[in-house]
């Protein structure tokens, strides 16, 4: 692999001090993180503090051509998988780049201070926490600047840089590891800090806690498809995890605004991991042409996409006659830097990792070791806890599930096989998965995964498709990054 130069925004950055005060001092002068609360501290930045969600979600076939006359440019560019040229923007493929990558910086100093202080067992809480963030963030990059993984080309697909050392420069030479050379390294870091990882927080939703690293590591491990471990990692959960999933019905009780509140409230069960990101998301509804359209979402929510053909738990909202639909999930909290000018920046809680996800992965696995009977319970039990009406006769059966998501020749083609049931029970959770996370870039990723094609309609122009293994399901290397050097994903 040849060397590349990667621009890794504020890869240097130690935390305590500004990014301008700290490249405005000679290196000795640096603030030393030489105690476990200084490394705590730090870690609080080793989360992405931007959002993916509609970067991904805008790729995904859950977005439709609304026919609103106005756009945001950032969104039609995601829209058509082309690469965003707005780079002074939040919510762009540029901002999440570079947020990743500084909370990739913020995981590796804290790692070095706690071997500078010689590792001790006491700071083994913070060095899981560590080893956690830095492969999710390493992980959200490779799942959006690569192609998918596949065993058979991984070790020849570009993946991204993974880096394992504070930085000193502002750029720096790197070799952009394969793809199977980044999943080897997030492995390695997921199982370290699986081992040390703790709940001893005063906000645990807010830190890599327990259940969050296991819910990571069920991704990570569906992805490669070690289905074994998927399971062993979910048995906490069990196969009716009453009262840990999320209680939509609950929700027909509550206001817009406090369904919004409700959503990514640190108190709710499911909630696993919150990260507040500076995004402007909440206001998608309203700014985006292409987005969750009034004409099309029956065909994701309606009640004849039901194996029970009844209406689902999903409330969902309009701010322009339906021309655009949403599901409240998101409020936006905006911390004024000057109130009398009017500026400062808006903040929104995102839940990255629940258990809703937690459990379809485990259903996921059932299915793929062909304990189909097991992942049929642990199915309807999902379905009926998001079902109006849902009864006992109501119960899922196989001929159900293969009626209601026959299989469809050359349609979901992960690099794996799977016999006609289970791809039938992979698109009944896939499409559970794809209503539960909608506004949330989740059914992006099942995309790549299964190799879904995705017919993207735009009102007087030819239908935009995004065909098997297309080289647009890697994002293109952000403008600034390949300006230094980064090697530019095919097209």
């Amino acid at each position: 692999m040849k060397n590349l130069k990667i621009a890794l925004s504020l890869l240097i950055l130690v935390s305590i001090t500004s990014c301008d005060d700290f490249l405005s001092e000679k290196p000795d002068n640096r603030t030393e993180i030489d105690t476990p609360e200084k490394i705590s501290e730090l870690l609080v930045e080793s989360y992405p503090q931007m959002s993916y969600f509609d970067i991904a979600e805008t790729m995904s076939d859950n977005v439709f051509d609304s026919g609103m006359p106005q756009t945001l440019i950032k969104n039609e560019q995601s829209y058509n998988w082309e690469i965003q040229t707005e780079t002074t923007d939040i919510d762009t493929q540029a901002f999440y780049w570079d947020a990743c990558y500084k909370a990739i910086a913020h995981a590796n100093k804290a790692l070095e201070a706690i071997e500078d202080l010689g590792s001790p067992a006491t700071l083994n809480p913070q060095k899981g926490e560590a080893l956690m963030a830095r492969a999710y963030s390493h992980y959200m990059l490779v799942s959006l600047w690569s192609k998918r993984y596949n065993p058979a080309t991984a070790a020849s697909d570009l993946g991204v840089p993974y880096v394992t050392k504070p930085e000193t420069e502002l750029v720096t030479k790197y070799k952009r590891n394969t793809v199977a050379e980044v999943f080897d390294f997030i492995q390695k870091d997921i199982e370290e800090g699986l081992k040390l990882v703790t709940n001893d927080y005063k906000q645990p939703k807010f830190h890599f806690n327990v259940n969050a690293s296991k819910a990571f590591a069920s991704r990570f491990y569906l992805v490669k498809g070690d289905w074994d471990r998927v399971i062993e990692l979910s048995n906490d959960l069990g196969s009716k995890p009453e009262g840990k999933l999320r209680d939509f019905p609950s929700y027909d009780l509550l206001s817009a605004v406090d369904q919004r509140l409700a959503y990514a409230d640190s108190n709710a069960e499911t909630n696993l991991l919150i990260v507040s990101a500076n995004s402007i998301v909440s206001r998608s509804y309203y700014s985006n042409r292409f987005y969750l359209s009034g004409a099309r979402y029956p065909e994701i929510f309606g009640s004849g996409v039901s194996p029970y053909n009844k209406p689902w738990y999903y409330n969902f909202y309009s701010s322009n006659s339906s021309i655009t639909v949403f599901m409240p999930k998101f409020y936006e909290y905006f911390k004024y830097s000057n109130v009398t000018a009017g500026i400062g920046d808006p903040y929104v809680a995102e839940v990255l990792l629940s258990n809703d996800e937690f459990f379809l992965n485990r259903i996921e696995a059932h299915v793929m070791k062909g304990e189909i009977a097991l992942a049929n319970d642990e199915l309807d039990y999902f379905l009926s806890t998001r079902t109006v009406g849902y009864v006992a006769s109501d119960k899922l059966t196989e001929a159900k599930i293969v009626a209601k998501y026959p299989v469809i020749p050359d349609e979901y083609t992960p690099f794996y096989t799977m016999t006609p049931v289970q791809t039938s029970y992979v698109k009944a959770i896939a499409e559970a998965r794809r209503r539960d996370f909608v506004h949330e870039g989740m059914r992006w990723f099942d995309v790549k995964r299964f190799n879904i094609v995705v017919n993207h309609e735009t009102t007087n122009k030819p239908t935009n498709i995004l065909v098997k293994d297309d080289n647009r399901r890697a994002l293109q290397i952000p403008l600034h990054a390949s300006n230094t050097g980064v090697e530019l994903n095919p097209r």
